[in-house]
């Protein structure tokens, strides 16, 4: 039969591309597929990994441990590397094989890659970098009560041409980070989406669920003269970057640093060192240039939760608090007590952060 992704009453279950490089899986595939297993169970359909690699099958038990029902494993030797070639054969015949109605991947270097070459194969949809999926509509309805301004209640969610309540509604930052766009794909399927890594919540691991996940290695079609490209060699970059999603403390700074920009970072440096973590800060301080982007936090950097975020001489405009709100215990230090990050701070300091800090770090270092 001849594959056709107008024909979406054929397309059934949750996807999600587990990625791996090296036999090791990326973290962001767990987060998928926590995430993933939340979608099936609303929509009352399997969760499925896509696992391509060369000796990667033993990887399927730990996938199942996160909530897949089932892991399609591809071996084959010319998947080692990654290709984007042979990466896209293999999701385009699975895909046309078994026909899912949801694909996700992370929005990492090949999600990023990969996705958008899928989509153009198969005919389909696809929205980058999203924050939020939802299927239910109700669901939907109460993240946009909690994240948005919209007059939800007073809104039609209904629409004359697709079915609103099965389509997958996916959200992310729009016009550069100042609003939030959900998009949905009702005419094509499967319904595809990158999902930047962190955002959404880790589900728990299940011993049981590993042990029961089906594994199945279905045929496909790949041969040497199918490539066009070598891999001659892989070299990993040296570039050390900050690890913001996987820090417990993250101390912030924004535009309260502008007054002293060097003692500012100076001093927010050395309340991460002593809180043993790292420097986050708001976009407006990467795009003046005194941090670079990979320690931006928000809706356009990284999301992060950790067990402290400590904000300093930031405002708390709506694009960072999204990417950090769900932080484990927030203190804000910020000269104005009207600044919006006092709303979800838990310990609010009006004052000077060149006068607060360095008393924090004094105390810090008295109790240890």
């Amino acid at each position: 039969m001849t594959f056709n992704s107008m024909n979406i009453e054929e397309f059934h279950d949750v996807w999600v591309f587990a990625e791996q490089r090296g036999g090791e899986l990326m973290p962001a595939v767990f987060e998928l597929i926590s995430e993933g297993r939340r979608l099936a169970d609303e929509m009352g359909c399997r969760l499925c990994a896509v696992l391509p690699g060369a000796d990667v099958k033993h990887l399927a038990e730990k996938l199942g441990g996160y909530g897949a029902d089932r892991v399609l494993v591809y071996e084959h030797e010319l998947l080692k590397d990654y290709r984007t070639e042979t990466y896209t054969e293999i999701i385009a015949q699975a895909v046309e094989a078994f026909k899912p109605e949801i694909l996700l991947f992370g929005a990492t270097n090949i999600g990023r890659d990969l996705a958008p070459r899928c989509a153009a194969r198969l005919h389909t949809g696809l929205c980058a970098d999203c924050t939020h999926l939802d299927v239910d509509t109700e669901g939907y309805k109460a993240f946009l009560r909690r994240e948005s301004s919209m007059d939800v209640d007073n809104t039609n969610f209904d629409s004359p041409l697709f079915d609103a309540h099965r389509n997958l509604k996916m959200t992310r930052p729009a016009f550069g980070g100042h609003l939030m766009a959900t998009i949905v794909c009702p005419r094509f399927r499967p319904a595809m989406a990158t999902v930047r890594p962190g955002v959404m919540k880790l589900g728990a691991y299940s011993e049981e669920k590993a042990k029961n996940v089906e594994v199945l290695a279905p045929d496909f079609r790949l041969a040497e003269g199918d490539v066009q490209t070598d891999v001659l060699e892989t070299v990993k970059s040296a570039l050390k970057q900050v690890d913001l999603i996987g820090a417990d403390a993250i101390v912030a700074v924004g535009q309260g640093i502008a007054k002293d920009v060097e003692k500012g970072l100076a001093l927010a440096q050395a309340l991460a060192d002593e809180l043993g973590g790292v420097l986050g800060a708001t976009r407006a301080v990467v795009d003046n240039g005194w941090l670079s982007a990979d320690h931006q936090v928000g809706q356009t950097g990284k999301t992060v939760r950790p067990k402290l975020y400590i904000a300093l001489g930031i405002s708390g405009a709506i694009q960072h608090k999204s990417g950090m709100q769900d932080s484990e215990y927030i203190i804000a230090v910020n000269r104005s007590d009207m600044a919006p990050i006092f709303e979800i701070a838990d310990i609010g300091i009006v004052g000077d952060l060149f006068d607060v800090v360095p008393k924090l770090i004094e105390e810090i270092r008295k109790e240890k």
